[in-house]
């Protein structure tokens, strides 16, 4: 692939409370060549998120910012980011450390290729680094995993993953409606229903604990669950009579 094609990526970057770690990811982020535009929406912080977000757009212009007037939820987050997106591509970044924004070409290269409209980053493929942490937490993003590839009949091996990235005007016409957590397993439905095609790459990751800021909790793990039968089957046939 051509090093020097120009910058093609929308980052949508939701933020929550990401005081401790915001500046050091926006800034590997904007690093990238591939970067034309980060939007970052800031979910009704109670830390320096919104400041921090205000300052350090002040001087980049390429950093747009965004800011909820109440607490909705990282898939409210998402929604409001990607609908500001202006790059060919979107790909999605948690604002912690938990993911490499250096693997950014990892992920494009099957879309400017023309291979994919979509692209699942994949902790559990090949050899790369991975901190070792909880076990439970690993056992219940395979089951999901499974759960959801048995409804639609996809073979990924991290439904999960927060790196997933699409071509602008798919992602754009896909209706979000998760306010939360169950963000994955709804947009996994309806891209898979859309007849998509979806690739996969091994990418690194290096897990938070909690003491660490990690939030997400046992109770996402369910509302993930519900949002898995929810998508592909009480709302697959209005799903496809509204499109």
């Amino acid at each position: 692939m051509d090093a020097r094609t120009p910058p093609c990526l929308s980052v949508v970057v939701p933020v929550f409370n990401e005081e401790q770690t915001l500046e050091g990811i926006l800034a590997v982020v904007l690093a990238q060549p591939d970067v034309a535009e980060v939007i970052a929406v800031d979910d009704d912080s109670a830390d320096r998120s919104w400041a921090l977000l205000q300052s350090l757009a002040a001087r980049e212009p390429r950093l747009k910012v965004f800011r909820h007037a109440s607490n909705s939820g990282k898939g409210a987050a998402l929604r409001t980011g990607i609908a500001h997106c202006t790059a060919p591509v979107v790909v999605i970044q948690d604002a912690d450390l938990e993911y490499d924004p250096t693997e950014y070409r990892r992920l494009l290269n099957p879309i400017l290729d023309n291979k994919a409209d979509a692209v699942f980053g994949s902790r559990f493929l090949g050899s790369d680094a991975h901190r070792v942490l909880y076990f439970w937490h690993y056992a219940g993003n395979h089951l999901l995993t499974l759960l959801s590839n048995m409804a639609t009949n996809l073979n990924l091996t991290d439904m999960e993953s927060c790196y997933k990235m699409f071509r602008r005007e798919f992602i754009q016409s896909i209706r979000i409606e998760e306010d939360r957590f169950g963000f994955e397993p709804e947009v996994t439905a309806k891209i898979a229903r859309s007849g998509a095609r979806i690739y996969e790459v091994a990418i690194s990751y290096h897990g938070r604990t909690y003491a660490e800021g990690k939030k997400i909790t046992w109770k996402d793990g369910v509302q993930a669950l519900w949002c898995i039968l929810k998508y592909n089957f009480f709302r697959a046939g209005r799903d496809r009579r509204t499109a």
